[in-house]
């Protein structure tokens, strides 16, 4: 009843910023899967999912099964200001073949924790899915401590998987598992991959996050379950630059869209307006990285 391994946060492409692209989106699911992936995560805040119409999100998610075809799991972005709405989304997403659906907190001035876990509940009576819960404190306006997550957990068997968003994850990493005791609960790291290592460290179960290179999160992983730490750290390592980039507040997706361009999935890198535009500079300073991380020791087995 829970998730780990390697999740890809899908981008959502964009023709010109304009309509969807889904020739690109069809693009960027195959790179995922050859990369080896648990599955992918469509409609996160990463795939601009707030930016889109109800009609463009079925589009998107009814792509995403169908170019998946049963090839890994695909977990759909559901989280609403409404528990209806949630609830409608989800069930929506479970008709439409996904696997799990990622849930944060609603936004309400009123919110505290018996609601939280209430609005968990509720979601799990109503749509026969695994539920993640999205712990990301600027998304939903909540901060769930600790022992709140594990308390979800406990109550609510169904949301056994924590997307952790809300730094020091490593260290809210182990703060989770202790308070969860015996219900066995597995935490998926995200932040674009910048803390994967110190949270594989801190006992998660894997990452969740939309990085420009999948291969690179697997591989990582991989390693480091087989227990070649040493490997896996000198790997980390080694991408933690471009990831550091790629990460940057307001350009990131941005970034790992022109990133994702270079590699050949998207035939183009816009975000939708408001989203941000990259400039010369940026552009000059990701071919420097980008170079760097290409010449490392390791790194030769990525492609593209």
């Amino acid at each position: 009843m829970k998730l780990e391994g390697v999740y890809s946060v899908l981008p959502t492409p964009f023709r010109a910023g304009g309509d969807v692209d889904h020739a690109s989106l069809a693009r960027v699911v195959d790179l995922a899967i050859h990369a080896g992936v648990d599955g992918v995560t469509a409609l996160g805040v990463t795939g601009e999912a707030a930016r889109l119409s109800d009609r463009e999100r079925t589009a998107v998610v009814e792509s995403v099964v169908r170019q998946v075809a049963g090839r890994c799991r695909v977990v759909v972005g559901t989280s609403a200001d409404g528990l209806r709405t949630c609830v409608e989304r989800s069930q929506e997403a479970r008709a439409l073949g996904a696997s799990a659906v990622m849930v944060s907190p609603p936004r309400a001035a009123t919110l505290n924790s018996e609601s939280v876990v209430n609005h968990y509940r509720s979601v799990a009576e109503a749509v026969d899915l695994l539920i993640v819960i999205q712990d990301c404190p600027p998304l939903s306006g909540f901060a769930m401590e600790a022992g709140l997550l594990a308390r979800i957990a406990r109550e609510v068997p169904a949301a056994r998987t924590i997307k952790l968003e809300d730094p020091p994850t490593p260290f809210k990493t182990a703060r989770i598992l202790k308070a969860a005791g015996e219900t066995r609960v597995a935490i998926l790291g995200g932040l674009g991959g910048v803390f994967l290592l110190e949270e594989l460290l801190a006992g998660a179960a894997g990452v969740m996050t939309g990085f420009g290179f999948p291969e690179a999160l697997v591989r990582i992983v991989s390693l480091f379950k087989a227990g070649q730490t040493d490997e896996a750290a000198d790997l980390f390592f080694t991408f933690l630059p471009l990831m550091r980039f790629e990460y940057q507040e307001h350009i990131g997706m941005a970034v790992r869209k022109e990133v994702l361009r270079r590699r050949g999935a998207l035939a183009d890198a816009s975000t939708r307006t408001p989203g941000a535009v990259l400039d010369e500079g940026t552009r000059l300073a990701l071919d420097r990285v980008l170079a760097w991380t290409a010449k490392q020791k390791g790194a030769s087995w990525i492609s593209g």
